[in-house]
């Protein structure tokens, strides 16, 4: 859909279905202004290379012994409270159209902490669940963000492994057990590329380590895991 086209469905839309803040109700946006300053935002000090909260402001005990695909993780929310909520209704209540509202936090955090990358890849999910749901919300969330920040959008990850979802896994290992050997990589344009990788919610990192590794493998130059939100 072109941008003037995708502007009047937005104008169709809101006229129909005129949008209200999640939060508390005021027509407007989904998000309204009081309740934006109200989101539980993930302030430093921050692990360097995690992205969780960390005192010393270097790296976590962690991340100290851990070596992976991955270069570093940011998030620009806790995974609480209204986010929470917005998430939910934008991965399993169909309310595609919060995802601008949403990226726009994304880009606003990029842009305010100077980070640089050449290239957004969204986090796919695997076909089945892609039929099921009609959409991936990374990918939508990746695309409006792509647009704010003016980065080309490259869809060269696969999920080859129909794993369960990862909030239903109780433990890091059974994480990184559940997402290995899920992704491939499918597109050599990757070779050099400073890749802002990105999903929704962060809970233990193994998903975007998953697929840092593969993208790494493929000659991505460096990967940044980047979500709307994380676990804490």
């Amino acid at each position: 859909m072109t941008g003037r086209l995708k502007q009047l469905a937005e104008i169709v839309t809101d006229f129909f279905f005129p949008r209200q803040c999640i939060g508390c109700g005021k027509a407007g946006d989904f998000i309204c202004d009081q309740c934006s300053k109200k989101l539980p935002r993930l302030l430093p000090p921050i692990c360097q290379k995690c992205g969780k909260p960390e005192s010393s402001s270097i790296y976590c005990p962690a991340c100290w012994k851990k070596q992976g695909g991955i270069d570093s993780i940011r998030s620009v929310f806790i995974f609480n409270g209204m986010i929470r909520t917005a998430i939910h209704e934008l991965k399993y209540y169909n309310l595609k159209a919060i995802a601008a509202c949403l990226a726009k936090y994304m880009a606003d955090y990029i842009n305010e902490n100077k980070i640089s990358g050449s290239i957004v890849v969204p986090v796919p999910l695997h076909s089945r669940r892609l039929r099921e749901r009609g959409y991936n919300q990374s990918g939508l969330l990746a695309d409006e963000f792509a647009r704010l920040v003016d980065l080309p959008v490259l869809n060269c990850l696969l999920r080859i492994k129909d794993s369960q979802p990862q909030a239903r896994t109780t433990n890091v290992n059974m994480r990184r057990e559940n997402v290995k050997d899920a992704f491939s990589c499918l597109n050599k344009g990757i070779v050099d590329q400073q890749v802002i990788l990105i999903d929704d919610v962060c809970t233990s990192g193994a998903t975007l380590e998953a697929c840092a590794d593969k993208l790494k493998k493929a000659g991505a130059k460096h990967v940044l895991g980047f979500t709307l939100a994380r676990e804490i």
